[in-house]
């Protein structure tokens, strides 16, 4: 079975982003040289990504080639009339259960990329398999947390921690089942 992975950076107060979406703030934690946190590797170990539509509206104002092109792209999104492109399906209804069916086809694990509400959603139901989280030594303010609203009490099993001489520290979790 494919896992789903959340590989997410957030501020050491704990927003994703800032209230407009930006995440300028990352472009200011100070980076070494040819470091990329093991973000090839684990580019590598996926074909397909998941995200809400703020974050993929968000990624589309960069005026950047789509980063995730030669992947599944997936936006979730409630608005109607939203059309598929050339790198990505919108899903509108049946998050969960789309989510579990794609879990079960062949293939590299999926990249939830976020946001919180997407984040939130998955992880009640129990949807995540892994978190990658990424500390970043800046603090923002106000933002987007890494969840919105409640979250289900659940277990999860700190695998691996990783220091960074920028000061980033992942700490990478399993969720335990139950």
């Amino acid at each position: 079975m494919r896992k789903v992975i959340l590989y997410i950076a957030q501020s050491l107060d704990g927003k994703i982003a800032r209230m407009n979406g930006d995440v300028d703030w990352l472009d200011k934690v100070h980076s070494v040289e040819n470091e990329d946190y093991g973000y090839a590797s684990f580019y590598e170990s996926i074909d397909t990504t998941l995200m809400g539509n703020r974050t993929y509206e968000k990624i589309l104002s960069f005026g950047i080639e789509f980063p995730y092109a030669g992947k599944e792209n997936y936006v979730f999104s409630q608005q109607k009339g939203k059309h598929d492109t050339e790198h990505v399906k919108f899903i509108g209804d049946e998050l969960t259960s789309f989510v579990r069916e794609i879990k079960q086809e062949e293939g590299k694990n999926i990249w939830l990329v976020g946001g919180s509400e997407i984040n939130t959603l998955l992880f009640n139901a129990g949807l995540i398999d892994e978190i990658y989280l990424f500390t970043m030594p800046i603090t923002v303010g106000e933002g987007i947390p890494l969840f919105a609203g409640r979250l289900t009490e659940r277990q999860l099993k700190l695998a691996e921690v990783s220091t960074y001489t920028s000061g980033v520290i992942c700490k990478k979790y399993v969720m335990k089942k139950d």
